[in-house]
């Protein structure tokens, strides 16, 4: 691939796009953020669907994918979540630098921690030339009970998309744990031994009742098997010593100040 143009920069996936044609592509350039994108974080519809904005900046922000003249939104938005973060931290850190002003609480004292995180240096896992994705499989602990009283003890997921993302942003905004339910419900492949058309019309409500021990099992599982960034940080507290584990504070990532 060749860069055609000095504000341009390659990425590879970590996953990678298959569309439709058995061949998984993961190479591409993306250029720096402009004025027209500054626009896109500041449209009121983007602001209210996260999985939407992400689509309308990445697109714009693509000078180049291989095999492809021009990605449509509707590639971006079939794009695995994972891929999409790491493209998404890729603009930010080319258009503004690597270096992002973060603030985490510790859950012990209340100590708040400013931290300037490195975009550059956050670990990634790919995928290896000769890998697939595969498919999530979890055994529960105390599965999910039908109105037969058949218990399912065994999950199949597979890693969310874009146009997952999208769906229940709006579920998202209003109820972040009732979102998460909606998001997973729509990664399952198979869920015990119950038909597929049964687990699609639970959908959410299958999630919300298990228990807090398989939900904890099920986020283990993604977690592990999920290429992409690590955004998880490890930290411990200046002020009482407790190890901390928290997600990335992305509350200055399209900030430049």
């Amino acid at each position: 691939m060749t860069l055609m143009h000095p504000r341009e920069v390659e990425f590879t996936l970590p996953i990678g796009y298959t569309n439709g044609d058995s061949i998984t592509r993961r190479q591409g350039a993306i250029r720096k953020m402009t004025g027209r994108d500054e626009a896109i974080l500041a449209d009121k519809a983007n602001q209210r669907n996260g999985g939407k904005l992400v689509t309308e900046l990445i697109h714009s922000c693509i000078t180049q994918f291989e095999g492809e003249e021009k990605l449509s939104r509707q590639d971006v938005g079939q794009w695995y979540s994972a891929d999409r973060n790491y493209v998404l931290l890729r603009i930010r850190s080319f258009t503004f630098g690597p270096e992002l002003q973060a603030q985490y609480t510790c859950p012990a004292c209340g100590e708040q921690m400013q931290v300037t995180e490195n975009l550059d240096e956050l670990p990634v896992r790919s995928l290896g030339a000769s890998e697939t994705l595969e498919d999530v499989r979890v055994e529960l602990e105390d599965g999910y009970w039908d109105q037969d009283q058949n218990c399912h003890r065994s999950v199949t997921l597979t890693l969310p998309r874009g146009i997952d993302e999208s769906a229940v942003a709006p579920m998202i905004r209003k109820n972040p744990s009732l979102g998460k339910n909606a998001l997973l419900a729509r990664c399952i492949r198979s869920f015990g031994d119950m038909p597929m058309h049964r687990v699609e019309a639970l959908g959410a409500k299958l999630l919300a009742d298990l228990t807090l021990t398989d939900r904890r099992l099920i986020d283990k599982a993604l977690n592990r098997a999920a290429p992409g960034v690590d955004l998880l940080r490890d930290m411990e507290c200046t002020s009482c010593g407790k190890e901390i584990r928290a997600n990335l504070d992305m509350t200055h990532f399209l900030a430049l100040d």
